[in-house]
């Protein structure tokens, strides 16, 4: 028989490999290297490699966080992009129509003011989606494809389809800038995924998250504002593509209605990689982020191998085929 603390010690292991799924990732993300390691040389190890690849991954990885809490509710946000677009041409717009000439205390204000003004945006669109889905009953999917086109069309109509460029230097750092090396969108990353992490596993909310995900209805019944606590999910959800907005602009220096448009499909094949179940109930931060890690090396492999945009697409579907098909091969029977 087991004494205490090996079973103790066993159950903290299980936990954190998260029912086998990081252990997966991470056999995967060694095999890939050494693969890639043998075929590429020394170029994907250089350091021009590995800052190309921590600048690309910040804001698909805010979005797939965004994406990600909609998901563990046992819903979808079709919206993230829209929501970031809109947000990011709100910021633009203030950053070059009333931002002074000169440096000085107005000159920060405004651009602190532009932003508060994007998070403004994506919070409404939030509580557009929240309330929709969560007092009036309408279908996740339904709901945030109505706001997705009521965004786009706004963003398109309102700026013609036109792009707004030209941002101050603060801006541009976020996007662009390095603190000891480190690209600061990649910090700001960080900053968005250790709070994610620490509400998902620490607060009575990320519990009650992950209890609508498993049994809306059983959450319902045992006394939980289910309709609260999904409106608050969805103003997160909008509130971390306005943060995804930001980045976009500063990386980009512009804003446009269109950009970023084939990240949508790319955040859900990412969280679901990652391990979160796409009925709701399961997932974990750190299971996603080692899916960005993975997809973002296939993609900038594949450049260094000059092999089409369209085959690393192709590979990321396989993966994510072979990775949910995983489990039904041990007999785990379909939700």
């Amino acid at each position: 028989m087991r004494n205490a603390p090996t079973l103790a010690l066993r159950g903290r292991l299980i936990r954190l490999a998260g029912s086998g799924t990081i252990v997966t990732l991470m056999l995967l993300l060694v095999a890939l290297w050494l693969v890639f390691a043998i075929t590429i040389g020394d170029r994907f190890f250089s350091v021009n490699t590995l800052q190309s690849m921590a600048f690309q991954m910040p804001e698909l990885g805010i979005l797939s966080l965004a994406m990600m809490l909609a998901l563990l509710s046992g819903g979808l946000n079709l919206s993230i992009i829209a929501t970031a677009n809109l947000s990011g041409l709100t910021i633009a717009f203030l950053l070059t129509h009333y931002i002074p000439g000169s440096q000085g205390i107005a000159w920060a204000g405004v651009q602190v003011l532009a932003i508060a003004a994007g998070f403004a945006v994506a919070a409404l669109v939030g509580l557009v989606n929240g309330f929709v889905i969560a007092y009036l009953g309408v279908s996740p999917i339904l709901a945030t494809l109505g706001t997705m086109t009521l965004c786009k069309g706004l963003a398109i109509g309102l700026t013609r389809g036109n792009v707004i460029s030209g941002f101050p230097e603060p801006i541009v750092f976020i996007g662009n800038g390095t603190v000891f090396g480190v690209p600061f969108a990649l910090i700001v990353l960080a900053l968005c995924a250790l709070p994610v992490a620490l509400m998902l596993n620490a607060t009575p909310f990320g519990a009650r998250v992950y209890m609508i995900g498993s049994n809306e209805k059983a959450t319902r019944y045992s006394g939980v504002d289910t309709r609260a606590v999904l409106l608050k999910l969805y103003v997160l959800s909008s509130l971390l593509a306005g943060v995804a907005a930001v980045v976009m602009l500063a990386r980009f220096n512009s804003a446009n209605a269109a950009y970023g448009e084939s990240y949508l499909l790319v955040t859900i094949l990412a969280a679901v990689l990652g391990g979160v179940d796409p009925f709701g109930g399961f997932g974990k931060v750190g299971g996603l982020l080692l899916a960005l890690i993975i997809l973002q090396m296939i993609s900038s492999a594949f450049n260094l191998l000059n092999l089409s945009q369209f085959l690393t697409l192709a590979i990321w579907g396989g993966i994510l085929i072979a990775v949910a098909a995983v489990p039904h091969l041990g007999g785990k029977a379909p939700r």
